[in-house]
């Protein structure tokens, strides 16, 4: 894996989806929308909150049972083989300083009910290094102009 010796900044572009997920939790506790629609975490998701999540200090909205666990997807073209996995935070760590820009989606998801939501989407990495036009080989370089022309 490449090292990227650039400027690695910690999240950026970060979106909160918390009024989303109040308008969604308003529609089931009127009733328009119906609790096995929102609590359908299948096995995977479930089983990446048991061995990649952290915990969270918010209590699950539906059953109030547990406590949400914070699962972290990542999703990048340079990230290779673990594109559209969990990870950890150690490992968001060490992926924020060793690749290029990738982004991370949050997932709040309670291993009781099965409830989960998409809480936070943000970029982490080091920005890509920017493209610089190349000429065609044989090709001059422009002729620079005086202020007196």
């Amino acid at each position: 894996m490449p090292t990227y010796s650039g400027h690695v900044r910690l999240q950026r572009q970060v979106v909160d989806y918390a009024l989303q997920r109040r308008s969604l939790l308003a529609e089931v506790y009127s009733g328009r929308t119906g609790v096995a629609e929102v609590c359908d975490a299948g096995p995977y998701l479930l089983r990446a909150a048991k061995f990649h999540g952290r915990g969270s200090d918010a209590t699950c909205p539906i059953c109030r049972k547990e406590q949400l666990t914070l699962v972290s997807w990542v999703f990048g073209d340079r990230l290779g083989p673990i594109s559209g996995s969990a990870r950890t935070s150690e490992e968001l760590v060490r992926l924020a300083t060793t690749q290029e820009e990738f982004s991370v989606h949050v997932v709040e998801v309670c291993r009781t009910c099965s409830w989960n939501h998409l809480v936070q989407s943000y970029v982490l990495g080091a920005a890509p290094a920017p493209k610089r036009a190349r000429r065609p080989s044989g090709a001059r370089a422009p002729s620079r102009r005086i202020a007196s022309e």
